[in-house]
Order: C-alpha cells, then structure tokens, then sequence
C-alpha cells in the first residue's frame, strides 16, 4: 500500500512560495517585516541587521570573511533562507562575482519600525464596552473543547444522522485531503485524513492553516491578503478584545473560519461585537519545531498490550479507538488493548505502525514518559511484525491463460508476456500463464495474430 505522508509546512514557507511582486508588496508593511525577521535563523538576523543601513551590495565571498570556517554551512543556511524569502536579493557583475543587497522593500519598512518604534495592529477594546473578558484558563479550555470538536467532527464525518457544523471554507479544507466525498455516499475519511488525526496540535493547525490559505482563491480571497492578515494577527495579545467592525470583509469571515477552529472566541455586546485570540493563535507564529507548547501526555500501555488512557476527552478515546479495542470508558479512565485486528483496521485505513507507536510516545503518560522506552518494546516491535505481516503479501491484479491449442501457441505468448514485463508465472506442462493486469490487452492482441 503505498505510503502517504502529510507535510506541515512553516509559516514562512507560505509566504516564500508567494510571487515576487506580491512578496514586496507585503513587505510594505511592518509588521509582516518583523515576522519574518523573528522567524529567521539567528545568523541570518545578524546579517539583515547589519546590512539595513547600507547602500550598496556586499560581495558574497565579503560576506563570508564574517563568520570562521566552521560556520559556513550555517552561512550558507542563512544566505539560502534570505533568497528564499526575498529579503536579500542576489546579483551579478561582469566579472560573474556574486553580491547580495536587502529588498528595498523591506529594508525601508524595517528601518521605519526601528526609527519610530512598532505599534500595535489593533487597539484592544475598553473594558467599559466589553464588560468582563474570560480568564486565560477560561480561554484555553474554550480552545481546547473547540479544537476537539472541530477534529470530533472530522471523525463522525462518515455518520449520516451527525450533520455537519464545519463552515463551507473549512469543509473545502478537508474534501481536499482529508475527505473523500463521492455522489449519493457520505463523505469518509481518506488515507492522509487518519494520519491527520494522530499528528500533534501544532502540526494539524499548521496542515489547516496551510489548506486554508492553498484554497482561498477558490473562495474569490488573495492569498497575500489573507497571509498578511494572519502573520498581523498573531501579534494580537492572548486575551484581549479586538473589534470586529474595524475589520474588512475578507478578514471578518477568516475571523468567522478561525473561530471554527478555536483560535479565536467571538463575543456580541449591545452595539459592538470582538473576538479575543486564544492560546491557539499564538501558535501561527511559532516554528513547528517548538515543542514548548506540547500537552501532557495520558497514555499507560502494558507489556500484556493492555492500554490505559487517563483523560476525560472524547476525542482522545475517537482516536485512540482507530488503532485499538476500546473495552470500557470510566468518567476519566479510558481501557482498552492493542489486538491484531485493531491493528490490521487501522494498516487498511492507511496508518502505519511508526505513526501508532509515535502517537503513543509523544502521549505517555508522566509516570511512564520518564522511563526509557516510554512504550514497551515487545509491543513496539509486534506493531511492526503485524504490519510486515500483513504487507508481506502483494495483491496483483492478473489474468490465467490456459487451454492452448498447441505448445508452440504456448512457448510464443509466454516469450510475448515476458519481453513486455507481463510475465509473473507459467506451468510449461499443463500450458497455463498469469500475466499482469495492465498487460491484458496486448496479450489478447497477440493471441488473436496468432489463430
């Protein structure tokens, strides 16, 4: 079966895929500039920083008199992530020697930023409009039960008498790789939708987030725009209020699509209406490689295969049910066991046996976490033995041919079959060949040529 993958990509991999007019324009703006300074490795900040007040280009073999010898294959990083983003700009004399100058753009805008200091997107509402705002932990439990239930959702997605309450922008999200959706059938779960739920919060919000954005022009938005207003709003505080009048159209309903997701919760007041960021938002400007955000782990497993789970969440037992028998549910215990055909289930909806035990460690439980392996091994290495087991055997499609008029008939349709790769097994005495599918019609072909 072949193997898909999801790739979240980072933030700024969006917008360096981005066109180079659309990539200047948005350097126009100051806070898409102190974005993508602060996403940039630290050499390559050294380097921006030290170049933003000056004219002309500096030659790259200059460039690389500022670093020792060792360091020049994180230079080289840091050259390769400034072209790709556009923030230096590459030339070439007469001479064929290469230089490198800041973006114009950016250059300009981030010495602005300096000079006159940086202000905030939006200004947070009064508190004599908004009244009482939830707490932070108030906040991060909304996300949290938000966020489970956008996924929730993508689970029952298959159940005809669950309706839908995803948006029309986030169901285009997920028919586009996560759901398969043909006529007259529900839509159900692909491949790539299963691994999706067994990544961490990070990733999933990365892979949406990237979906979104992939799909906006479908929905009549500009790509750039709605980068732009995304990378703006992760600067908005956790917890404050922001007004929802003061927002364009495109950013009112993107606001709308984030809600689905639990990164922001909308507020109605008598005559204004807000939306106040959650924990979740902060994350859009955070590399995927930062781990800090990551949730405590629940999950117990045994060397007898026997699972527990100590959470109180719905979702977490959903998911733990995709690769797992669950065998009963206690208001905060959740058992079950890893059997062969939890297993297998979970093989044939695509989920592959470094994905489970992945999930399973990154989610150990404290008391466990600690211990090295935090999963036994003899369940880890049967996860995998299962799964060669149950790819040890290769399904091809084939036809038999049999029943030749003579050995000569035979001989030269099993030397046809063999000079076009079609070939996969003969029996020379009782005159019988299994050829591949995709060779059937030429097989048919020949042995018509040859009555």
């Amino acid at each position: 079966m072949p193997q898909v993958k999801i790739i979240a990509k980072n933030f700024m991999d969006m917008v360096a895929a981005l066109p180079a007019m659309k990539l200047d324009k948005l350097y126009e703006n100051t806070f898409i500039c102190e974005a993508v300074l602060r996403s940039l490795p630290p050499l390559a900040k050294k380097y921006v920083l030290q170049m933003l007040y000056l004219v002309g280009p500096i030659t790259a073999k200059s460039m690389e008199e500022w670093v020792l010898a060792d360091g020049l294959s994180k230079h080289r990083g840091a050259i390769d992530r400034l072209l790709q983003l556009r923030v230096f700009l590459e030339a070439t004399d007469r001479k064929k020697e290469t230089s490198y100058k800041l973006n114009p753009k950016f250059q300009d805008s981030l010495q602005k930023y300096l000079v006159y200091g940086g202000a905030v997107p939006t200004e947070p509402m009064p508190s004599i409009i908004t009244g009482r705002l939830p707490t932070l932990d108030s906040l991060e439990a909304y996300a949290l039960e938000q966020w489970e239930c956008f996924l929730l959702q993508l689970i029952s997605s298959g159940q005809p008498e669950r309706p839908s309450s995803i948006g029309s922008s986030m169901l285009k999200v997920f028919q586009r790789g996560l759901l398969s959706s043909r006529e007259s059938e529900a839509p159900k779960l692909t491949e790539s939708g299963f691994q999706f739920l067994l990544m961490d919060t990070n990733a999933q919000l990365w892979y949406i987030i990237r979906e979104y954005i992939s799909t906006s022009q479908d929905r009549g938005v500009d790509p750039a725009d709605l980068i732009s207003f995304l990378l703006e709003f992760s600067f908005h505080s956790l917890g404050e209020a922001y007004n929802l009048n003061t927002l364009s159209e495109v950013q009112r309903n993107a606001i709308k699509d984030l809600a689905d997701l639990g990164l922001v919760k909308l507020q109605q007041g008598r005559k204004e209406s807000w939306f106040i960021p959650t924990k979740l938002a902060t994350n859009l400007s955070v590399s995927l490689s930062d781990t800090s955000s990551r949730k405590q782990g629940f999950v117990v497993v045994e060397t007898n295969f026997r699972m527990y789970a100590y959470s109180t969440s719905k979702l977490h037992c959903e998911i733990l049910r995709l690769f797992s028998r669950i065998e009963y549910q206690l208001p905060n215990l959740i058992v079950g066991a890893i059997t062969k055909e939890s297993l297998y289930n979970a093989f044939e909806n695509g989920i592959t046996a470094e994905q489970i035990i992945s999930f399973l460690q990154q989610n150990a439980h404290p008391r466990v976490a600690e211990k090295t392996p935090s999963v036994p091994e003899n369940v880890t290495d049967q996860i995998r033995l299962w799964e060669t087991d149950r790819n040890r055997v290769e399904m091809i499609p084939s036809h038999l041919y049999e029943d030749f008029p003579s050995k000569d008939v035979f001989e030269a349709a099993s030397d046809f079959a063999r000079e076009i790769g079609g070939l996969l097994w003969e029996d020379s005495k009782k005159m019988r060949l299994i050829v591949r599918g995709e060779s059937h019609q030429d097989m048919r072909d020949f042995l018509r040529r040859q009555k």
